[in-house]
């Protein structure tokens, strides 16, 4: 009772619950303890703290987690931390947007006729927080399926979007607001129709965070110079980077361009945008291939090694370090699944057959090409796997965009490939994860702090989920480095300097936990091909500057979680035309908020109310200045309209903060009782908001729109 595929017929299993509970209190009438009833965890949890408060107990403490998770010695539930990479993309991908969409709904004064279209991607969202969903953990056709939802939900979203950029855009109130405001979400694979098919077209690039941030806009154009002008017609650098060869032939894309237009959109306002008018012109501006094997950009160096064509070394932030990267894959184990050791690899576990990973290439193909805003390594490991490494101007990160398939499926036991980086920091075999895109967890190999560890499976029994970021650090030297993904993904440090993280999988048999099929992904009639990026951050620990790397983390796992989105125009318009008649800058809120704030939500409530939510993203001790606590004072902070109440609620926004009563539950050392972190710092003025680190605030405001 209780487990997957067994409620098939609800009635019949209620109706026989009913009688379980009626016979079995009928037994009890002589006065027992035990009483059945239908309960649900709230109800559960308050009877075992009354039960406790009774007898006096006091309860201790845990604060790591129990991952990784096995069920046997050899299954290691954490092949699913990434199987299906696509999907896990596309998730994140379809979080961002919904955002970007409320957010656009919220500052426009949209009506109720446009909340179905809203929760149609609010409902695609949920779906995929389903366990087998976001996990990886589905049979290909639900896959599908829940592509196909996320997909019509964006679609929806997208009418959202296009009217209430209209009526922000629209400087005359009789315009038709007929203007397009598309998506291109086939960017990914160097596509974009309108991009590629256009003379002349507006770029509208829309920043859901809280504080301005600086973008590099790219897109596929068929065209070999283009100009771009910013709403005052100044005219902004531009760079035209050449489409590897391996992205031209990725099966299923239909794009002819051959050529990236980047340029940099500098300042945009918080939860606002600007638009930029690009024209296609005469000439050729692609940036050509440089026989240099040093580049540098701003606080950025990097080093390739001409014997190799790998990378030799980094520097970011004034930390240099020897470092190589490379990608490596480990043979999936196949068995029976009848005993614990002929436990297959598969969608939940993984096991690898040896537990050293097989280098993919030793020495990689490589062209360079430096410009003005970014310099592009484009690295051709062999015909399945390749990456382009990437410095931008003025980041302080280097990108590694990672292009993996299809999967050669020819090898009985399949292929689990990693990226893996590798340098000479003293690290003490320990490592760092993060909590769900929040808090930061300490890992140490082999080693689990609450019970004592027998793992037969040194590499997958060191796998640990990675939300946003993994990090390792060199106490001694204080150097740290963190990759932060682009996706829930698998990573471990199973070496000192070394981060590892699996960016995708096929295996050949499935592991007997409930899939029942292979992973082996296919598209177009190939195997899945899967690509991705991953952010290398390197520096100190603390500075005397008083600004940490930790700090420097946050704010970019903040940029890519909720990354700016971009808007394609196509126009007849000439620049002049268009500037004159739509509004190209816009800013939904008067003033950022600081720095070590983010708006989490802001959606429509009921009426003209919103849920506005707010997170304190640092913890404690991170940074000596943005781990203290921030004061916001909601009083003129947005700018179409201006909050008249303020009513804190609980986390969910299903309760009044005032009516909830939480348990306390007594622990043995009361100093490791983490919820006063938690407690809520009333000021006289509703409006003035105070959090501590890693705090989360909800609350429903009413709204008075300004005219």
């Amino acid at each position: 009772m209780g487990n997957d595929f067994n409620y098939q017929d609800a009635n019949s299993w209620f109706t026989n619950l009913d009688k379980l509970i009626k016979y079995a209190n009928q037994r009890q009438e002589n006065g027992s303890e035990y009483n059945l009833i239908y309960s649900t965890p709230s109800c559960y949890v308050k009877a075992v703290h009354d039960e406790a408060e009774k007898k006096g107990q006091k309860w201790e403490t845990k604060s790591d987690d129990y991952f990784p998770y096995a069920s046997d010695p050899h299954s290691f539930w954490t092949g699913y931390f990434s199987s299906r990479p696509t999907i896990k993309r596309f998730e994140r991908l379809g979080n961002n947007y919904l955002q970007v969409c409320k957010q656009l709904y919220s500052l426009t004064d949209l009506g109720p006729e446009d909340r179905v279209d809203l929760d149609a991607l609010r409902e695609a969202m949920g779906v995929m927080q389903h366990h087998d969903a976001i996990t990886g953990t589905e049979k290909e056709l639900v896959a599908y399926d829940y592509s196909r939802i996320l997909t019509k939900g964006i679609n929806e979203c997208d009418i959202i979007t296009s009217t209430a950029l209209n009526k922000i855009v629209s400087k005359d109130s009789s315009s038709d607001g007929n203007i397009s405001f598309s998506s291109c979400l086939l960017t990914n694979i160097s596509s974009c129709p309108i991009t590629e098919n256009s003379e002349k077209f507006v770029v509208t690039v829309y920043n859901p965070l809280s504080r301005p941030v600086t973008q590099f806009a790219r897109f596929p154009v068929l065209g070999q110079a283009y100009t771009v002008q910013d709403s005052d017609g100044n005219k902004l650098a531009t760079q035209l980077v050449p489409i590897p060869e391996s992205v031209l032939v990725i099966p299923g894309r239909k794009s002819e361009a051959v050529a990236d237009l980047v340029f940099r959109a500098v300042d945009i306002p918080p939860l606002g945008f600007k638009s930029f008018y690009v024209t296609k012109i005469s000439g050729n501006d692609v940036t050509k291939p440089s026989s240099s094997n040093i580049h540098e950009k701003s606080a950025v160096k990097l080093e390739i090694d001409r014997s190799t064509g790998l990378v030799a070394s980094v520097t970011i932030n004034n930390v240099t370090v020897p470092l190589s990267q490379e990608y490596l894959y480990y043979e999936g184990f196949v068995g029976n699944n009848e005993v614990f050791d002929n436990r297959s690899s598969g969608a939940y576990i993984f096991r690898p057959y040896n537990n050293s990973a097989t280098k993919i290439a030793d020495v990689v193909n490589y062209t360079v090409y430096s410009g003005n805003l970014v310099t592009e390594v484009h690295q051709k490991f062999n015909e399945w796997v390749s990456q382009i490494v990437r410095l931008y101007a003025d980041e302080n990160f280097i990108e590694f965009d990672w292009l993996v398939g299809p999967i050669p499926s020819d090898a009985p036991r399949g292929k689990e490939i990693i990226s893996r980086f590798e340098t000479p920091l003293k690290t003490n075999s320990t490592f760092y994860t993060d909590s769900n895109g929040r808090e930061i967890l300490k890992r140490v190999k082999n080693y689990r702090p609450t019970w004592k560890l027998d793992n037969e499976e040194p590499v997958a029994g060191n796998y640990y989920p990675v939300t946003s970021k993994i990090l390792v650090r060199d106490e001694l030297r204080n150097i740290e480095m963190a990759v932060l993904t682009d996706r829930a993904q698998g990573g471990s440090s199973l070496n000192d300097g070394e981060v590892e993280l699996m960016v995708h999988r096929n295996s050949l048999h499935d592991d007997g936990f409930g899939v029942d099929e292979a992973l082996n992904e296919t598209a177009f009639g190939e195997g899945l091909v899967a690509r991705g990026s991953h952010y290398l951050i390197l520096g100190n620990i603390s500075s005397s500057e008083g600004y940490s790397t930790a700090a420097s983390e946050r704010e970019l796992a903040q940029r890519k979680l909720l990354s700016a989105w971009t808007f394609f125009t196509p126009t007849e318009y000439s620049f002049e035309e268009y500037s004159s008649n739509h509004i190209m800058n816009f800013s939904g809120l008067i003033r950022s908020l600081p720095r070590n704030v983010q708006l989490l939500t802001l959606e429509p409530w009921i009426g003209r109310s919103f849920i506005l939510r707010l997170e304190h993203v640092l913890e404690k001790n991170e940074d000596p200045e943005l781990s203290q606590a921030a004061t916001i004072n909601l009083q003129g902070l947005f700018s179409p309209f201006e909050i008249s109440s303020v009513r804190e609620t609980t986390l969910g926004a299903n309760q009044w903060l005032s009516d909830n009563n939480r348990l306390h539950f007594a622990t043995v050392d009361e100093t490791k009782n983490r919820s006063e972190r938690y407690v809520i710092i009333n000021s006289d003025n509703d409006f003035i908001i105070k959090l501590n680190p890693m705090q989360i605030r909800t609350f429903v405001i009413d709204v008075n729109f300004r005219t």
